[in-house]
């Protein structure tokens, strides 16, 4: 983006934020405390948490599968969107940013709701279909780039009809011409999903400062 276009973005970005994400004492603590404990700054905008749980309200998404915690700053988006007797499983790779999400998830009143699962993300979703786990209504992919494809094949094990399956970060890198595998990981998912026969999908561009896109699929 030009500068005067990344100006512009970022006014329209702070614009909504200031009208429709007020500010929360409960997520603002968990960015620092995230931020204190050395976690990496990756987590979603205040404007794309208000988007995910938007689209978990609308999807009426009382069990949501999340493939990438971090310090658990999307996690709690959406778990404040589930129902009293809803569920959440987030998976994780590192113990020590589960330890942190935890925390940020107890302070914001969600842990309840809230199952962090550590290890590989594909060996985890390989468990849950060995565990014939219900179906999850919504699945939010946000995790290593180069397993998105794999993770979107194993969680459409894990749907059924009418699932919402949202991927993160799949603009950015494909359109800035990243030779990285991140890139190549990234624009192979968007290829699958535009193909797959059970999907019927979009990619919502995303602004944070740069510009980055949010996938959006239903499961036929």
């Amino acid at each position: 983006m030009h500068d005067f276009d990344k100006g512009l973005a970022m006014r329209a970005d702070a614009y909504v934020e200031d009208l429709f994400v007020p500010p929360d004492e409960g997520l603002s603590r968990g960015l620092e405390d995230a931020e204190a404990a050395g976690l990496p700054p990756i987590n979603v905008s205040p404007n794309e948490g208000k988007l995910l749980h938007l689209i978990a309200r609308i999807a009426r998404a009382s069990r949501v599968l999340e493939i990438g915690t971090l310090g658990g700053y999307s996690t709690t988006w959406l778990a404040r969107a589930l129902p009293p007797q809803g569920r959440l499983v987030t998976l994780e790779l590192e113990p020590r940013h589960a330890e942190v999400a935890r925390a940020n998830l107890a302070r914001a009143g969600v842990a309840d709701r809230v199952e962090i699962r550590i290890g590989p993300a594909s060996a985890s979703l390989r468990a849950l279909i060995e565990q014939h786990e219900p179906p999850f209504d919504l699945v939010f992919i946000d995790a290593d780039k180069e397993g998105y494809v794999e993770y979107l094949d194993l969680s459409l094990r894990l749907v059924r009809r009418g699932s919402v399956i949202l991927a993160d970060n799949t603009l950015r890198r494909v359109l800035d011409g990243d030779p990285s595998a991140d890139a190549r990981g990234i624009e192979a998912f968007n290829e699958r999903i535009a193909a797959h026969p059970r999907l019927d999908s979009l990619i919502l561009p995303i602004i944070r400062g740069h510009l980055d896109g949010l996938s959006i699929s239903i499961v036929a």
